[in-house]
């Protein structure tokens, strides 16, 4: 599906889900979250673009890519580790147990990849050897496979902070988690990044590292909460380039979703300045993008809305039907 054939469909954006007979609304970067009275939680998927630690723009379709590749990647993983999901009344919303989050973000790495302060590509090239607690042999190349995928955990920063690297031993020494739930979250990370390089691989695609998010339910278990192995909290390769693109030292072909981010940063500082208006080009080829990936991750077709009903009405609609029933 190309960016012309959505154009369409552009009107159909979903910058923002405020339902004011919804209770306990809280917003995040992407997600607007409600919290009812019975321990369940509405989370609803938005188009919006965060980088650069603002919102740069809505991409049609996104938040619908986000929630639909999830899903898929839920049901295959349930039998691991138990997650949130009650029902996905919409495209956009999943309803899920209300949990407590863990303060430790669990990041799996295959390859030895990276672009910011706490990836570990970076922290190589620095000089570091030992990394979140693991030792890494001298003379690796940039996107080199790992002799085994490592857990390298983060903090999980407040808004507007920036997320600290930690190595089991500090998390333990923190009492940010205990032994058994270390445990727990670190044989599960595992458990779902090998699933995932495993169903990613038949598709032609090499997953190279994720994140993962648990949080604790009502009796204290153990459940996966967010989202898993979408294109967003994943890095993903394709497969029959990557020896070809390593050989030569170039960079992985992938999943291209930064063309709004490039786009703004090669006009101002997006730290500093006002952000330029986007053109609708630049949004649709994000879109496309978005779009690709969850047909090559999940070798499904993209269902398209229908063009008549705005998302936002949609939502609502959906999710009165589900609350009623």
């Amino acid at each position: 599906m190309t960016a012309a054939d959505l154009i369409p469909y552009a009107h159909l954006v979903l910058r923002e889900a405020s339902l004011p007979d919804l209770p306990n609304h809280y917003r995040g970067k992407v997600r607007d979250n409600y919290d009812l009275p019975d321990g369940r939680r509405i989370l609803i998927s938005s188009d919006r673009l965060s980088a650069f630690d603002r919102i740069l723009a809505a991409i049609p379709f996104k938040g619908q890519v986000l929630t639909q590749t999830a899903r898929y990647w839920f049901d295959a993983t349930a039998d691991i580790c138990p997650n949130h999901v009650l029902a996905y009344p919409d495209p956009n919303v999943v309803v899920g147990r209300r949990l407590t989050i863990l303060p430790v973000e669990i990041v799996v790495r295959g390859y030895l990849a990276g672009t910011t302060a706490t990836s570990i590509l970076t922290q190589y090239r620095a000089g570091a050897r030992t990394l979140y607690g693991h030792s890494l042999p001298d003379g690796m190349r940039p996107n080199e496979r790992l002799p085994a995928p490592i857990i390298t955990p983060t903090t999980k920063a407040e808004a507007g902070g920036h997320d600290e690297p930690l190595t089991e031993a500090e998390i333990l020494a923190k009492g940010l988690l205990s032994p058994e739930q270390w445990r727990t979250v670190s044989r599960a990370a595992l458990a779902l990044f090998a699933r995932g390089q495993e169903m990613a691989a038949a598709r032609g695609l090499i997953l190279a590292d994720t994140k993962y998010e648990f949080g604790t339910d009502a009796q204290g278990r153990i459940v996966l909460a967010d989202e898993i192995h979408t294109p967003d909290s994943s890095r993903y390769w394709f497969a029959g380039s990557y020896p070809q693109r390593f050989a030569d030292g170039a960079a992985p072909e992938s999943f291209d979703k930064d063309f709004v981010r490039n786009w703004v940063a090669a006009r101002c500082d997006p730290y500093r300045d006002a952000i330029p208006e986007i053109p609708q080009d630049v949004v649709m080829e994000t879109a496309a993008v978005y779009i690709r990936a969850f047909e090559t991750i999940t070798g499904q077709s993209f269902p398209l809305p229908d063009r008549d009903e705005a998302p936002l009405d949609r939502i609502r609609r959906s999710i009165a039907a589900y609350l009623s029933a």
